[in-house]
C-alpha cells in the first residue's frame, strides 16, 4: 500500500508507476478493500491464521455509518481494514484576517446582522447553534435562575422541531423547569454580545415573534417578516457582507476558527479552556485543528531568525 501510494520507493529509489500519478486516498481505500477481500477469500490451506487475525478487526461506527440507509443505530461495531490509509493527522483551519471583524461590521446594515457577526466572533457559535437559539435559552444577567453559571450565558439546546430546521450539533440533555431552561451546552457571553442583543431586540425584533415561535433570529423584511431566519439566510448575509468588505467568499465557520485561535493564544495554549469555550466534545479535536504553531507568531519568527543567523 505504501508503494502504490508513493509513500515508499522501490529498491532502486524510483517510485512505482514511473511517469504516472500515484494512487490518491480514495483509490488507496478501494485497493485496500479489494486486498482484504482477496486474502479473506483464500481457502484455509492457503490462508495464514495470523493474517486472518490481523485482518479481522472492528471499529466503532461513525456518524456516516449510522446515517446510511438500513443501518440506523443497530450496529455497535463495524469492520475495520488495517490496510486502508490513515486520515490526515492535522487540519489547518481557514480563518478571516485580523481586521475581518471590523470590516464586516462596517458593511452590515441592521442591528440583527451586527449581532450575528459579534456573536460568531465572541462566542464561537456554529451557525446552526445560533439560528436555533430561542429567547428562553438566553440568560444574559448574572446569577440567572438556572444557577448553572454565575456570569451571563446561553444554553445551546438540540431541538428537532425548530421552524427554520436549524439544529445544534451537540446532544446534551436539557429541560424546561418552571419556564427556565436547564442543561444543554452552556456558552459564556461577552458584554459586547449583550449590547448587540439589546440593540437588536429594542429596534428590530417584532413583538409578535416572541409569542409565535420565540426564536432569536428572525427575518426583517418582506412577506416572511418575523419568521425564523434559516441557516442559509444567515450564511448568505455573512457572505454578502464579506464580498462588500473585500474579504472574498467567506463563511460563518471561519469566525469560529478565529475565536478558537484567540482563546488558545489568550490561555497560553490551554486545550481544556479552548474546548469548553467553544463547545468541542474533545480537547484532541482542538489540538488537531488549532494546535499547530502560528507561522506569524513573534516567537516562531525569532526562532527561525536565530537558526538562520547560526548557519
Amino acid at each position: 500500500m505504501g508503494i502504490v501510494g508513493a509513500d515508499i520507493r522501490m529498491p532502486l529509489g524510483e517510485p512505482w508507476r514511473v511517469g504516472k500519478r500515484p494512487y490518491g486516498k480514495t483509490t488507496l481505500g478501494t485497493t485496500a478493500s479489494v486486498l482484504k477481500a482477496f486474502y479473506l477469500g483464500l481457502s484455509d490451506e492457503h490462508r495464514s491464521a495470523e493474517l486472518q487475525q490481523d485482518l479481522d478487526q472492528v471499529r466503532l461506527p461513525s456518524k456516516a455509518d449510522r446515517n446510511r440507509a438500513l443501518l440506523g443505530h443497530a450496529k455497535s461495531t463495524m469492520p475495520a481494514n488495517p490496510l486502508a490509509p490513515r486520515p490526515s493527522g492535522r487540519r489547518h483551519p481557514m480563518m478571516l484576517p485580523d481586521d475581518g471583524r471590523g470590516r464586516l461590521l462596517k458593511k452590515v446594515s441592521t442591528a440583527r446582522d451586527r449581532m450575528i457577526v459579534t456573536w460568531l466572533y465572541d462566542g464561537g457559535f456554529r451557525i446552526g447553534e445560533m439560528c436555533g437559539l430561542h429567547l428562553e435559552d438566553l440568560h444574559l444577567r448574572e446569577n440567572a435562575e438556572c444557577a448553572q453559571a454565575r456570569g451571563a450565558h446561553v444554553h445551546i439546546c438540540l431541538r428537532e422541531t425548530n421552524a427554520n430546521q436549524a439544529r445544534a450539533k451537540t446532544k446534551h440533555p436539557w429541560e424546561l423547569v418552571n419556564g427556565v431552561v436547564h442543561g444543554g451546552l452552556i456558552r459564556r457571553v461577552s458584554p459586547e454580545m449583550i449590547h448587540t442583543y439589546f440593540a437588536y431586540m429594542t429596534t428590530e425584533y417584532p413583538r409578535a415573534a416572541a409569542g409565535d415561535h420565540g426564536m432569536l433570529l428572525v427575518q426583517l423584511t418582506g412577506d416572511d417578516r418575523g419568521k425564523p431566519l434559516s441557516t442559509a439566510g444567515a450564511r448568505s448575509m455573512f457572505r454578502r457582507a464579506g464580498l462588500r468588505a473585500g474579504l472574498g467568499r467567506v463563511h460563518p465557520h471561519q469566525a469560529r476558527h478565529n475565536f478558537a485561535t484567540a482563546v488558545l493564544d489568550a490561555s497560553g495554549g490551554n486545550l481544556m479552556i479552548a474546548r469548553d469555550a467553544g463547545g468541542w466534545a474533545s480537547s484532541a479535536t482542538v489540538d488537531e485543528i488549532y494546535g499547530h504553531t502560528d507561522i506569524h507568531d513573534p516567537q516562531f519568527d525569532a526562532a527561525l531568525r536565530k537558526v538562520w543567523s547560526d548557519t
